[in-house]
């Protein structure tokens, strides 16, 4: 990686810089709890995380964080795991989600856009009333503080709603969209055993409508704790026998009770992709979501009062819980259900205008595909209110980065971010105040210990190694569901470096203190002692107008040998011939690196992904090593369970 500092793609002006929230945190920090008010950003990061304590508590004032009861300190026990955030301290998530609505009634808190492009709005004041009735609702039904309350719901304001009215009550929420399948739903659910299920009878996708009735009957009867299913008839049909009605439990005039719960009591469940297993059960905290989300979303992201927030996702990733969470710095909220193409590749930018979003958050994937369908937001959209355009999922290649330089915007802050299910939040991203580079993320957060390691735990500067993080995270798990002793956890994060998190990615931190994300590193591809991300591989091999994906994998072979075969899903009328095959050779050899060139090309029907759209790597090295399918990978988390017989047929018939 070099280490000379090119041109920047972007340069905030100095008005940008001044305006941002971050800019003035730190003024103000500087006057009050002795941060750096000098060296901008780089001096703000140092001492966030050389005190920790400090500048968290320092996140609660500045925020206005409302604790019931008062913490006896802000880090009981800074081990990890078990990091005791603010203990003795009480609050709820969903009255600080709410506050917009004591200035701010009648203003928009979501905007819900469907496949008709046209949205609609859910004011502050009727928020808090649809929150107020359905948690006096919940209560009714006998749920409790840490019971758990299910949605199998698109992204919908009833999603939002239910979420909310669960935190009220110190239920534990969790969602799964209803694209997934009764088994993926069932592997998630019934190891937190929810005594409340919101279902939808359907949804609509790409133009059509899907029926989940029967899917939502499969769900009642493999979920013995159910008490009531609350039924919204997105395609207006009759509730089934026994479930409660939406619009009955929504309709009264009631003010929110919040119940106050202890800093870290639960909040929601969220699931990995269980791609090789069971999903983890991963539970976060009331308090841990709610202070680190007011510093990504308040300081990262810049977001306030005046701002729109819209990411496209699903409520079964993640970002929709970060989406939700937009509402505690007063922002609106966009919500949108459907297709990310329909009626053709450009429609999250016409989403975008219709809102009014401010910053407007997608894949790199989509942004990839925009760049090679031939889209061109700013030429056919008015995205003048576009702040900043924010990425995830996987790394933003650097075509994708000039592609939104060239497309949208030449003052377009472009945020490419990272971070993960597991924390809700990102290690590194989006910071206002500093200049984009290519390919790079702008910096580590704020709070975050971000460092590169080496096999040995040193750090590394301007070389790929380890992803850790060395002190904690206040929205790091609080433990796993089903996991008593708490090895899984343990196994999960800390078994390579102990007392230190280990994420499972390859990074370069730069001498310059930017980010690169190479990919994950339990799918490294390693020849000859040289690593290789497998998402720099696809950064170059994709570019080529005849790929419309790959995947590549590396496989230790019995004789010592290393097996890399690069599997290519080629785009409509484009042929694997020699010519194609030398050019995807001579691009890997010249662009990257000699030994990483593939030793076969192979074409494909499709690349597997999660339900999350994540490539799925580590199941196919395993199938073509001759795992059993059923052992390789879960079933229930992949999006096209086809598309592997191929894999296992190459395992099979490969001499």
């Amino acid at each position: 990686m070099s280490t000379v500092n090119p041109q920047p793609l972007w340069q905030p002006t100095a008005e940008r810089i001044a305006e941002a929230r971050i800019t003035r945190f730190q003024a103000w920090a500087a006057e009050h709890h002795g941060a750096p008010a000098d060296g901008g950003y780089a001096a703000l990061h140092r001492w966030s995380v050389d005190e920790l304590e400090t500048f968290w508590k320092a996140i609660t004032e500045w925020f206005d964080v409302r604790f019931t009861t008062p913490y006896e300190r802000v880090l009981g026990d800074r081990s990890m795991p078990g990091a005791r955030w603010f203990p003795g301290a009480t609050l709820n998530y969903a009255e600080h989600a709410l506050r917009a609505a004591d200035s701010r009634a009648d203003e928009p808190a979501l905007l819900h856009v469907d496949e008709t492009h046209d949205p609609r709005s859910v004011t502050w004041a009727d928020l808090r009333r649809q929150v107020g009735s359905l948690a006096a609702e919940l209560r009714a039904l006998g749920v409790r503080p840490g019971d758990r309350v299910s949605g199998y719901l698109p992204n919908i304001p009833e999603a939002v709603v239910a979420l909310l009215a669960t935190a009220a009550v110190g239920g534990v929420w969790t969602s799964c969209a209803p694209d997934f399948g009764a088994r993926s739903v069932l592997d998630r659910f019934q190891q937190v055993e929810p005594v409340v299920l919101f279902t939808v009878d359907g949804y609509r996708y790409g133009g059509k409508e899907h029926d989940r009735r029967e899917i939502v009957a499969e769900l009642r009867r493999e979920l013995p704790t159910l008490r009531a299913v609350v039924h919204i008839p997105l395609l207006g049909t009759e509730a089934p026998d026994g479930a409660l009605e939406w619009s009955a439990l929504t309709a009264a005039d009631t003010a929110p009770v919040f119940e106050q719960v202890p800093f870290d009591h639960p909040l929601w469940v969220l699931y990995s992709s269980g791609t090789t297993g069971l999903p983890k059960a991963i539970v976060q905290s009331q308090g841990g979501i709610l202070v680190e989300h007011l510093k990504q979303l308040g300081l990262h992201c810049d977001l306030g009062p005046e701002d729109r927030f819209f990411w496209y996702t699903s409520t079964g990733w993640m970002m929709w819980n970060f989406l939700v969470s937009g509402l505690l710095t007063g922002t609106t909220v966009v919500l949108y259900d459907g297709s990310p193409g329909h009626p053709d590749t450009g429609a999250q930018w016409r989403i975008a205008e219709r809102t009014g979003a401010t910053l407007y958050g997608t894949s790199a994937a989509y942004v990839m595909a925009c760049r090679k369908a031939g889209v061109h937001p700013s030429r056919d959209h008015d995205l003048s209110a576009v702040k900043c355009v924010a990425t995830t999922g996987s790394p933003l290649p650097p075509d994708g980065f000039r592609w939104l330089h060239d497309e949208v915007r030449h003052d377009l802050w472009i945020a490419s971010v990272s971070g993960g299910t597991d924390v809700c939040s990102c290690f590194a991203g989006a910071v206002p105040t500093l200049p984009v580079h290519v390919g790079e993320l702008q910096a580590p957060c704020l709070g975050t210990d971000l460092q590169s390691w080496d096999p040995s735990g040193k750090p590394l500067t301007d070389e790929v190694g380890e992803l850790v993080v060395t002190n904690p995270m206040p929205s790091m798990p609080i433990h796993f569901w089903n996991d008593p002793d708490g090895s899984r956890y343990h196994d999960s994060y800390f078994d390579t470096y102990p007392g230190v998190w280990r994420h499972g990615d390859w990074i370069t931190l730069t001498s310059r203190g930017s980010v690169v994300i190479h990919g994950r590193s339990d799918s490294t591809l390693n020849r000859q002692g040289v690593r290789m991300g497998s998402a720099d591989i696809y950064e170059a091999v994709e570019r080529l107008p005849e790929i419309k994906e790959s995947l590549v994998v590396g496989i230790e072979q019995p004789d010592g040998g290393y097996w890399m075969p690069l599997f290519v899903h080629l785009a409509p009328g484009a042929t694997l011939d020699d010519d194609l095959t030398d050019r995807i050779r001579k691009t890997i050899r010249t662009q990257l690196s000699p030994r990483h060139v593939p030793d076969e090309i192979i074409e494909v029907p499709g690349i597997p992904h999660t339900l999350t759209g994540k490539r799925i790597e580590v199941p196919v090295k395993r199938l073509l090593q001759g795992t059993p399918l059923e052992k390789a990978v879960n079933p229930g988390s992949i999006d096209n369970l086809d598309l592997l017989a191929h894999y296992q047929e190459l395992a099979r018939t490969r001499p």
